[in-house]
């Protein structure tokens, strides 16, 4: 991390500003090992891998670390070329790439930092945080850089100042939480009068297809090391993947029998060359089935969070992860 980034930190424990205690490592103005402290010096917080780490565990987000350190490279624009990220993100954040740059982004949930990459390249000034060693992914495909703040740390328990941000951006995370009501709510805190937020989660439905036939099985794929569960899906989906391209064109049928065996199969659906196909059926059916938490939502579900949350201009769709939702603060 860099010292600027200090402006924009504060300890979740105390409310206190963060600062350098020490530093062992730092490589041009980047400090790799150290520690950060609250005015009190009552939270301390090691700098490692030029991180700080605000949580000592991933508590229920090791999966996520898992995948994303494993298969780091996979959805990120700059390595595949397709720019599905960059169209993603504009597409249903409704936000414009001129727009971003100079502003601050608070990102909850980083991943490998394929959304990181699309608001750096934008021009923005990005703090980033995932609970996961996704972090380190994250780093990997987005650091060094000036403006960009990696941290390990709890969407519950946000390390930074509030009303700091321009923009606060979270996809593909609350349904993974134990509570994404309050992992929405806290959000909220964090945005600047006039500023606007951008969440996505799943959609609710109450019928199998292959989407939702990860349910079939999480009784059992929630209880196995992520590690076993890697090898195994590592295994099977290339050789499912032909059988299940198959069944999806069976008419009027297809679309429940490919609900029988976990397999996200994007054949027709992205311009995937056959290995990428492969690869990112193989990470984001691990994806689905290891998570602790998985709770879709409802539109009306949604819908309530921003109203509830007081936020103005609330626009929330089928879309992205299943459901969309954006508004501004007044």
């Amino acid at each position: 991390m860099r010292r600027e980034h200090l402006a924009g930190l504060t300890s979740p424990l105390t409310n206190l500003d963060m600062h350098v205690q020490s530093v062992q490592l730092e490589r041009n103005g980047e400090i790799e090992e150290g520690v950060l402290a609250d005015t009190s010096r009552e939270h301390v917080v090691p700098i490692r891998g030029f991180i700080p780490r605000f949580v000592s565990n991933a508590s229920y987000t090791g999966s996520f670390g898992e995948q994303w350190n494993r298969y780091r490279e996979i959805q990120i624009d700059s390595e595949n070329k397709l720019h599905l990220s960059a169209e993603r993100f504009y597409r249903w954040t409704g936000w414009r790439k001129e727009e971003l740059r100079g502003l601050r982004i608070l990102e909850a949930g980083c991943g490998a930092g394929r959304f990181t990459q699309v608001m750096l390249d934008a021009g923005a000034t990005v703090y980033s945080l995932d609970m996961s060693s996704a972090v380190d992914a994250c780093w990997r495909t987005n650091g060094p850089s000036d403006r960009l703040c990696v941290m390990q740390a709890d969407i519950y328990h946000i390390p930074c100042r509030r009303q700091f941000f321009d923009r606060v951006f979270c996809y593909g995370v609350l349904q993974h939480t134990p509570d994404p009501r309050r992992a929405f709510m806290s959000l909220v805190p964090f945005l600047r009068p006039g500023g606007k937020i951008a969440v996505d989660c799943y959609l609710k439905l109450p019928y199998l297809t292959r989407w939702t036939s990860k349910f079939l099985w999480r009784w059992l794929t929630t209880r196995l090391p992520p590690s076993a569960l890697f090898k195994a899906i590592e295994w099977y989906i290339p050789k499912w993947l032909p059988i299940d391209t198959r069944l999806a064109a069976v008419p009027r049928i297809g679309h429940r029998l490919v609900g029988i065996v976990p397999c996200w199969n994007y054949t027709g659906m992205f311009p995937l060359s056959p290995d990428q196909i492969t690869q990112w059926a193989i990470l984001d059916t691990f994806d689905a089935l290891t998570p602790k938490y998985d709770y879709p939502q409802t539109m009306a579900d949604v819908s309530s969070w921003f109203h509830d949350a007081g936020l103005e201009h609330v626009q929330v769709e089928f879309g992205s992860n299943g459901i969309s939702g954006t508004a501004t603060k007044p």
